[in-house]
């Protein structure tokens, strides 16, 4: 049985931001699918906030006769503030409500939106807390077409410690790569 607090739609109270989104250019029919679709960095991590222009941005994929209205969003727990069930989108052509399911179990920065007719979307959410150059980076990266890394391989990239030289400072390639936008360990980007 559901309590009300289950029941509750949530509504946020401020219009839909621009998501910070990268997506993968579409796959080929009957090609694999890949390990992640794209990537976003959403600029908190309230789900009421970011989530609706999320929304609306995955739904205006595609050709615009074939777009399906996302029905379903699961997420991580320990990677958002609050865990409302329902959340109302208000959208230019109309409101749904989307359900979210929270689980522990998902993969760090794992987000997938689900759409009506069943296809998914599987997103690198990168935390909000992430400097620009490091969070381009790793979007960069995830939406990329040779990407195979998953969600907890990427933001472990991010949090590397540079590569020092003996003498305990940067080495010069090291000190280019961080200027054009992350720290990602290159035993990670061989796989």
């Amino acid at each position: 049985m559901w309590t009300t607090t289950e029941r509750r739609t949530t509504i946020s109270l401020s219009p839909p931001s621009t998501p910070r989104l990268r997506m993968r250019p579409p796959r080929p029919a009957g090609s694999a699918r890949s390990s992640l679709d794209g990537a976003w960095w959403p600029r908190s991590a309230d789900p009421a906030a970011e989530l609706p222009g999320l929304i609306l941005a995955l739904q205006a994929l595609g050709r615009p006769d074939d777009r399906r209205p996302i029905t379903h969003i699961m997420l991580r727990v320990a990677d958002w503030d609050s865990r409302p069930r329902r959340l109302r989108v208000d959208g230019p052509a109309d409101t749904r409500v989307v359900r979210l399911s929270w689980f522990d179990t998902l993969p760090a920065g794992l987000l997938t939106a689900i759409y009506a007719d069943g296809r998914r979307v599987d997103l690198l959410t990168v935390p909000a807390s992430t400097g620009h150059a490091a969070a381009s980076a790793a979007m960069e990266l995830a939406a990329h077409t040779t990407n195979h890394l998953r969600t907890p391989e990427l933001l472990a990239a991010l949090t590397t410690p540079a590569r020092q030289d003996p003498a305990g400072t940067e080495t010069a390639s090291q000190s280019a790569w961080e200027s054009e936008g992350g720290r990602l360990r290159e035993d990670l980007v061989a796989r």
